[in-house]
């Protein structure tokens, strides 16, 4: 089982590499971040779209955060404008953090219980384990976006988490 460390060191890290991307790709033109490269969800700005309404998601669960519109078809719009993603993605991750250092490391050990619109239907785990789907998923998404950046020609930084700043 995961503790409370492990969660507030990959809330950081998320935001460590959420900048790193965000910052490649904001010196790219919108139509090289909205260009289909063939990954899961077609382009940069689709992909860093569905992420942060996964992330949301997921904390709507975790931590009562407000549940974004829509379903997964739905995720790669939710912030048209790249400003606003940008912005809407920096404010989440400021809020993952706080959150993580305020976890009961009893609540760790509980199950949680939820509707998932992906299986349709009602799905009960582990919070452990959540949190470390959730911090996956991120990880999984990200490395998409890296791979199409340095595709757009951009040099997005190293991802190793034992390379991250202190």
């Amino acid at each position: 089982m995961i503790d409370a460390a492990y969660v507030q060191r990959m809330a950081l890290y998320n935001r460590w590499q959420n900048r790193n991307l965000f910052g490649v790709a904001g010196r790219l033109s919108d139509s090289d971040r909205r260009l289909d490269r063939g990954a899961f969800f077609g382009s940069i700005h689709a992909t860093l779209s569905h992420l942060l309404w996964a992330d949301r998601v997921w904390m709507s669960r975790f931590a009562g955060w407000t549940k974004p519109e829509g379903g997964i078809r739905e995720s790669v719009s939710l912030y048209p404008d790249w400003g606003r993603l940008s912005e809407e993605r920096a404010a989440s991750d400021e809020r993952l953090i706080a959150w993580s250092n305020t976890l009961d490391p009893q609540w760790l050990a509980n199950d949680l219980t939820w509707f998932s619109g992906a299986v349709q239907r009602e799905v009960s785990k582990p919070i452990w384990q959540l949190l470390v789907h959730f911090f996956n998923h991120q990880t999984h998404h990200r490395g998409q976006v890296h791979a199409m950046l340095t595709q757009a020609g951009g040099k997005p930084h190293d991802t190793d988490l034992f390379a991250m700043p202190e």
